[in-house]
């Protein structure tokens, strides 16, 4: 059997979530309290009890997802202390930093604060309202990428410019996410509804992955550069690049990238897939990245696990017989 690891990224986040977990698990506790730690504040507070609105809000959803992904793996290996590493990890774009503490080449500390200060950068990078995402449902990748530069390059009848567009997040076939200036996110949904793909506005606070987060990935380039990054316990795939990488010295280019870059998700699990992984484990609250993973590769068997449900569920989980 081939096991990867793989944690949500922003979105999944809940009030409450790893309740169930901090009364079970002493390790979860542990790393509850060492990010409140790091961050001088109650980020625990704030993930149990809300308000759902503060929560939400970038640069507090960034470092509760971490705290709370690195909970439930510290939780799996309390109740598991035979656990095998797996073959790969990976984390759909801000879980790129909880699966980089999984695999030992960041802190739990250094990682909160990281993405405390990418989450604000993000959010600071471009004025409310000016920028925006959509996910694309049905569209061909390249030729939503080919819409993407022609609308870059188009002007309305007025002569203005519709501004920067690309594509953010490959999630799945035939579910990519653009992001850009208000503007052109809207001229690329009405194209591609032209050809008969889907549009659906996305709910966020700032257009993520694409060249307006410029400005962020400066910040985050410059706060890396305080961080030591550690050898690896086991490979993890960069969403920039979609390759398993184990070198400490290219994880700092890697997620600088990974701010102003496209996710490349689907890519990553197709990857995993031809590697030989058979199962994976979702690490974190949410099945989103289930559900991505049934739509990519079928035969990879995904278990969440969220809550002391899901850890009691790990151990017959990975005794499972792979799919013949």
């Amino acid at each position: 059997m081939q096991i990867a690891w793989l944690f949500p990224g922003q979105g999944s986040q809940a009030v409450g979530m790893g309740k169930d977990l901090l009364e079970a698990s002493p390790a979860a506790r542990d790393v509850f309290a060492r990010a409140d730690a790091a961050l001088g504040e109650s980020l625990s507070k704030l993930i149990l009890e809300g308000p759902e609105d503060a929560l939400t809000l970038t640069a507090n959803a960034q470092p509760a997802l971490v705290t709370m992904s690195t909970a439930v793996l510290a939780a799996i290996r309390e109740k598991y202390p035979q656990l095998e590493k797996p073959r790969f990890a990976a984390g759909h774009s801000l879980g790129e930093y909880s699966a980089l503490v999984a695999a030992g080449a960041l802190s739990l500390e250094d990682a909160v604060r990281l993405v405390r200060a990418r989450g604000r950068a993000m959010q600071g990078a471009v004025p409310p309202g000016e920028g925006a995402m959509a996910a694309i449902m049905g569209a061909d990748a390249s030729r939503l990428e080919q819409i993407c530069r022609e609308v870059a390059e188009e002007k309305d009848a007025e002569g203005n410019a519709y501004g920067t567009v690309a594509c953010a997040n490959f999630n799945a076939p035939g579910q990519i996410v653009i992001a850009g200036t208000a503007r052109a996110v809207a001229r690329v949904s009405e194209r591609a509804g032209e050809e008969k793909a889907k549009a659906i506005p996305l709910k966020v606070s700032a257009p993520f992955h694409c060249a307006l987060m410029a400005p962020a990935a400066i910040v985050v380039r410059d706060e890396l550069a305080k961080v030591d990054v550690k050898p690896f316990d086991f490979p993890v795939v960069a969403n920039v690049d979609a390759r398993p990488n184990s070198d400490p010295a290219r994880v700092k280019e890697l997620l600088v990238r990974q701010v102003d870059g496209a996710v490349r998700w689907e890519q990553a699990i197709r990857l995993m897939h031809m590697e030989g992984i058979t199962h994976a484990i979702e690490i974190g609250p949410g099945k989103v990245l289930a559900g991505l993973g049934k739509r990519i590769a079928k035969e990879m068997k995904i278990l969440s696990v969220g809550d002391v449900a899901g850890v009691n569920a790990v151990g017959e989980f990975l005794t499972e017989q792979p799919a013949a």
